[in-house]
Parts: structure tokens; sequence; C-alpha cells
């Protein structure tokens, strides 16, 4: 992730219409993608993002941006654990510090392509901001069940539609929802002795 500072972006945006690239990493070498002073680089091998970095840098440079390598890493992907070096990269001159993980516009994004950690993540911020609000009586259950719908659930799952789940991250994902269900509805009641039992997973 590249950081640009010392300048509004704004000047960049309009001098680095060279930089601008249709399609995506599928079928180029690279990708650029860009949220206000934060860029992202994605590049299929070394050369061809040491190419872009420079490009980038000096784009930059003709409007008063400069690349704050202090904010600036290095991720390395990989399928194959051995090949998701931690290492830092030199690129002209400067030197990036390698990362297995890091936060880009909210999102934990990991050197194995894992979303486990940020589904976790989202499950439990999501929940223990939620909980004291379902545990309320003076709000119903209907009224409970629209935020449920349309505040939580679309906290946890922005951007889902880019997630690859495997069956444990599914199942987490289940379990919170049910767990929810349960503060809304609170206790099982059994029929006919009139005991009190939990809702199981």
């Amino acid at each position: 992730m590249v950081c640009l500072q010392h300048c509004s972006t704004s000047s960049f945006t309009k001098h680095s219409k060279n930089l601008e690239q249709s399609n995506t990493i599928l079928n180029r070498l690279t990708q650029i993608c860009r949220y206000a002073d934060d860029i992202l680089i994605i590049a299929r091998n070394l050369s061809a993002l040491e190419t872009l970095c420079v490009e980038i840098s000096r784009e930059a440079g003709r409007v008063g941006l400069i690349i704050n390598p202090e904010k600036t890493k290095y991720m390395r992907f990989s399928a194959s654990p051995s090949r998701r070096s931690v290492k830092g990269t030199t690129i002209n001159g400067v030197t990036y510090e390698g990362v297995a993980e890091f936060i880009y516009l909210g999102s934990l994004i990991s050197n194995d392509n894992s979303i486990e950690k940020e589904v976790q993540k989202r499950i439990n911020r999501t929940y223990f901001a939620a909980i004291s609000l379902f545990m309320r009586r003076l709000l119903s259950r209907s009224t409970k069940i629209i935020l449920y719908k349309t505040l939580i659930r679309s906290a946890v799952l922005c951007g889902a539609e880019g997630w690859t789940l495997t069956k444990k991250e599914e199942q987490a994902l289940l379990i919170f929802e049910r767990k929810i269900f349960r503060r809304i509805y609170g206790p099982k009641y059994e029929t006919g002795n009139g005991k009190v039992g939990r809702i199981e997973n």
C-alpha cells in the first residue's frame, strides 16, 4: 500500500491519467486501486511493481506529493506458505517494510488471502456493539429484527461479494446470526413441563 502526503491528492488525480488502467489484475501485469491518498498497487511480479512505483513517484512529484515510506507497506501473496515472505523490499533506493497483514479501508488483508480474521473481527465488533440494544425491553421484536437486518448484518457483510468463504467462516457467520436471534427472542420454553431451555447453535 502506498501513502501519498504533503499535498492535495486532487492535483495528483488530474496529472496521473497515464497511470489509470482498465480491467483488473486477472488480465494485466499490474493494477492500481486508489481511494483519497491511499493507493494500493497490485502486481504479478516484483519487476512490474518496481516499474509502477517509480512511475507513481514521478507523477506524484510533479504536484508536490511524496511517498511516505513509513506508512507504505509491502506484502507478498502466495498459495504456498514458503513463498509468503515478510521481508521488506527496496524500490528506487527506498526500503519498504514487509508485512503479513495490514488494514486497508477498514478491512484486514492477509498474505494467505484468508478472510477468517476479518470475519471474526467484524463479528466481535458488531456483536458487542449491539448486545445491549437487543436486550432492551423497550424495543419490540419486530424493531430489533429490522435493526439487525439493516444495521448489524449490513456491517458484517459489507464487501462480502468478493469473499471466498470456507466452511469454517460460513459456520461462524451462521452461529453469529443465531446468537443474535437468541438475544432477540429470548429463551426457549418447552411446552407441557414449563421448563426453560437454551436455543443451541
